[in-house]
């Protein structure tokens, strides 16, 4: 029998601040919202750091997250496997990583720029200048992990940086010339927002001044959308965000892809969105 909406209990865990490097109070203001819209659909809604989660071997059958810390997603991953509903899933969170990204996007044909992935203890190859190298490894971090570099040199210099630092491996992008457009959507729903960040100073590191000036070129938004949707459906993470480039002839290419960004421009209504995504999702895997 299926529950009523009263009786719904739904665990949220946090993002730890270290995994918001200059977003930690947009990151914490879009989940408490979230936990708002769902207590207004009867939710009970109990929150947890991703650390006391883990320590605490928190369990249960409902469970949303911004989780990054690789001990929070481990456990997920255990809840998943016995059976938890876990959104965004924990082995999406980890599919969002560089290397995984980079490959399951290339794999799947969704636009993305000419890549290469290679390990950082040999010389740099590819032949692809200028271009961008980022670690492989995990999500950016500091911003050394994502580099612009326009020669040999540089290049060789990124990855003995990422040697020293424990990176094993690297992501090389070719680098695309034109618009930078930011995106969010929650998969689902109707929910889409796109921004040019050049013209809302929304930066984590400040990389996106390289692309210069936002030139407004054309481009079909429900394209957009489409690839963004195809991306959050390989990668498994519904409540998602990105950026592409947009060319002076519209085209559109993913040069990036997260799990569960901040939504910083337009939370108020994502995280009604985002809520009414974790909500049908529960009330739909209880009818089954």
């Amino acid at each position: 029998m299926l529950e009523t909406e009263e009786s719904l209990r739904v665990i949220g865990v946090s993002r730890g601040s270290e995994f918001s490097p200059n977003h930690v109070d947009n990151d914490a203001a879009i989940f408490r919202i979230t936990v708002e819209e769902l207590k207004k659909k009867g939710c009970e809604v109990t929150v947890y750091p991703e650390k006391e989660f883990v320590e605490k071997r928190i369990a249960g059958e409902f469970i949303f997250d911004m989780a990054r810390d690789r001990a929070t997603i481990d456990r997920l991953k255990e809840l998943e496997d016995e059976g938890a509903l876990v959104v965004n899933s924990a082995y999406g969170i980890d599919r969002c990583v560089r290397k995984a990204m980079t490959e399951l996007l290339m794999a799947n044909g969704i636009p993305h720029p000419k890549s290469f992935i290679i390990p950082t203890d040999r010389s740099f190859e590819p032949d692809i200048f200028p271009c961008w190298i980022k670690r492989g490894n995990s999500h950016a971090m500091v911003k050394e992990d994502v580099v612009f570099v326009e020669c040999r040199e540089e290049a060789e210099h990124v990855l003995a940086d990422f040697r020293n630092r424990g990176i094993p491996e690297a992501v090389v992008n070719e680098h695309l010339v034109g618009d930078l457009v930011k995106f969010y959507g929650v998969q689902g729903t109707d929910f889409f927002y796109t921004f040019y960040p050049s013209e809302q100073s929304h930066s984590k590191f400040g990389l996106e001044a390289i692309n210069g000036e936002t030139r407004g070129y054309p481009f079909d938004v429900k394209k957009l959308k489409a690839y963004s949707d195809r991306a959050s459906e390989v990668l498994d993470v519904p409540v998602y965000g990105g950026d592409c480039v947009v060319s002076s002839s519209g085209e559109i290419r993913i040069i990036d892809f997260n799990d569960w960004p901040s939504f910083a421009r337009c939370r108020e209504e994502a995280g009604k969105k985002i809520a009414e995504c974790i909500y049908n999702r529960i009330t739909d895997s209880r009818k089954k």
